[in-house]
């Protein structure tokens, strides 16, 4: 619903100038900075719509984690322990990677950022935690541990000799 306002909202604007964004693929900010007219008020709604959208769940997502945290502290046995917070981490780790990078996106100034800067934040939540998902969560298994430290390894004995 959100997404569906501010876009229609968006190309109400009258727009000027040149006609291509400075930026990967076609996203609100880069399109709002070629509009000609006063874009305060959408840009307060915008940041409205995002705090809702990026900023809650991420705050109760963390206030989840910080009632399992307790949780596991809890735990008599160590291994149960280890466990628990392993899954927690990859988990973690994903979910702050995402919301980490879309927040610095949508949530900066208007002229916070370089266009390259920019461009970089919005590939990294974008491509970069789809991409690394993967991996962060195979970590967890013991059976892709093993070959990647033995790969490691194997790369740092042929840097030393």
């Amino acid at each position: 619903m959100v997404a569906s306002v501010q876009t229609s909202w968006v190309f109400s604007f009258p727009f000027c100038g040149p006609n291509e964004i400075n930026h990967l693929f076609c996203e609100t900010p880069p399109v709002l900075e070629l509009a000609c007219a006063d874009t305060f008020m959408f840009e307060i709604y915008a940041f409205t719509g995002t705090i809702l959208i990026v900023m809650v769940p991420f705050l109760l997502i963390l206030l989840s984690y910080t009632r399992i945290l307790f949780a596991i502290l809890k735990m008599p046995s160590t291994t149960g322990r280890q466990k628990a917070f392993s899954t927690c981490a990859s988990h973690l780790t994903s979910v702050t990677l995402f919301y980490g990078t879309a927040s610095m996106t949508y949530l900066q100034p208007k002229s916070g950022y370089s266009p390259e800067t920019k461009k970089l934040m919005s590939l990294a939540y974008t491509l970069l935690t789809p991409l690394l998902n993967p991996l962060i969560y195979s970590l967890r298994n013991s059976e892709m541990k093993r070959p990647l430290v033995k790969l490691w390894r194997r790369k740092v004995d042929l840097h030393t000799l």
